[in-house]
């Protein structure tokens, strides 16, 4: 469920009109519900009710600083993967013992940062990342907590390059060898091993993955238990995919999820933490962009519109479908037209859908991305020199701009001459 909902012939985000923004803002830009963040927030949390819990916000899908402290307003913490991201999630109020460090490429200075500026714990993802960790605390004065992630060697059944789980992944340390490198963090004065991380990957629409995931998780908590380790938090990760079409059938419900960890890991008695971002920021955010012209092809239509793939990179690295609407309701009846919908980016792959059926627009019409709002601004770029595109929020009947279009001069001016030129 969403809050972009079409209301007397156009499109509404919650209490605002899309054509509103566009107006004073220019296109493309995203557009954020805060009302829709805060729902699937507390589906997560609701689903846990009866076990200690926190749930984590993989800021990677969404990282805009009012997104963060919106959910944090909640109760939310936060998954990081780099020292900017943490930075930005003490910037937005954070406090940092509900900041979980994952990745699997953290350097001394981010540890060393994040350490100083507290952090409920490290996600180990090797061994020697688990050395320098060690030797960045001993350096500070300090224990620091860690996870160590274990890869389960699960199929996720989702796209290659955002699949985590399986053995031939760049994350994690082989589950077969966990015991051993539990053994070796606990002889690390600087490190205190407080439990174990999990996660498959993303998009997972099925929830047999996790439950095969999990019911491995289960058993090395036993072992790991009956060896010494103190395990009182396990950290399952996220990857609970979306609906990116209205049609498909429908990925499980975060109830349910939340009944299969009760059902898998309940006995354990561990805290559980999630790390949900796709499923929270998803659906809460659309892209706005303007067609510039309907060009006919020989055997096609194709609609050239203002936004690129470097605003909305997911069709061009993923083959990713996202449903596109006009922003004004067509009349009822009206029959439907067939278009190419590309960008004015210089490549072929700027292209965002091939013979997509859908109500017919015109240049100057405004159409609208649906479910934009992980992995869409995050993953922006200025390619062909063309500026970031604004960010902005909505709540009930008010928007702001949360990031502003920079100007084609702050731009340009970015750059530094050298003295022999």
């Amino acid at each position: 469920m969403d809050h972009f909902l079409y209301r007397h012939g156009e499109l509404y985000a919650e209490d605002v009109a899309v054509s509103e923004i566009a107006a004073e803002v220019g296109t493309p830009f995203y557009c954020y519900s805060t009302a829709t963040l805060e729902r699937h927030f507390r589906l997560f949390d609701e689903a846990l009710d009866g076990m200690e819990h926190l749930v984590c916000y993989a800021m990677k899908a969404a990282s805009n600083q009012a997104i963060l402290k919106t959910l944090a307003a909640l109760g939310a913490g936060m998954d990081v993967v780099s020292g900017g991201e943490y930075a930005r999630a003490i910037a937005a109020g954070v406090p940092g013992d509900r900041i979980v460090f994952s990745g699997v490429g953290k350097t001394a200075d981010e540890i060393r940062a994040t350490l100083k500026g507290g952090i409920r714990q490290f996600n180990v993802e090797s061994e020697p990342e688990m050395e320098v960790i060690n030797a960045v605390a001993l350096e500070l004065g300090v224990v620091a907590p860690i996870t160590v992630r274990v890869n389960p060697d699960v199929d996720a059944k989702t796209h290659a390059k955002i699949a985590t789980g399986k053995s031939e992944n760049k994350f994690g340390i082989p589950i077969s060898r966990a015991k051993e490198v539990y053994a070796h963090a606990a002889s690390l004065p600087g490190l205190k091993v407080i439990g174990i991380d999990v996660h498959i990957g993303s998009q997972l629409t099925q929830l047999e993955p996790f439950k095969m995931a999990y019911e491995k998780v289960a058993a090395l908590t036993e072992e790991l238990r009956a060896e010494g380790h103190e395990i009182k938090r396990l950290d399952l990760g996220g990857g609970l995919g979306i609906p990116y079409t209205r049609s498909n059938d429908a990925p499980p419900l975060p109830v349910e999820y939340g009944q299969l960890i009760k059902d898998t890991l309940g006995h354990l008695n561990c805290e559980i933490e999630i790390e949900p971002g796709r499923l929270i920021a998803g659906n809460a955010g659309i892209m706005v962009s303007k067609v510039i012209y309907i060009k006919e092809g020989e055997d096609r239509s194709f609609m050239i519109i203002d936004g690129a793939m470097n605003d909305l990179i997911r069709p061009a690295m993923y083959e990713a479908h996202h449903d596109i609407i006009p922003v004004a309701e067509a009349t009822p009846g009206v029959e439907k037209q067939q278009y190419d919908i590309v960008g004015p980016v210089c490549e072929s792959g700027d292209t965002f859908a091939k013979e997509r059926v859908m109500d017919p627009v015109g240049a100057d019409d405004l159409i609208a991305f649906r479910s934009a709002g992980a992995y869409g601004a995050v993953m922006a770029s200025e390619y062909n020199s063309r500026p970031l595109i604004p960010e902005v929020l909505v709540h009930g009947d008010q928007f702001a701009v949360i990031r502003r279009r920079p100007t084609l001069d702050e731009m340009i001016n970015r750059d530094t001459i050298p003295e022999w030129l």
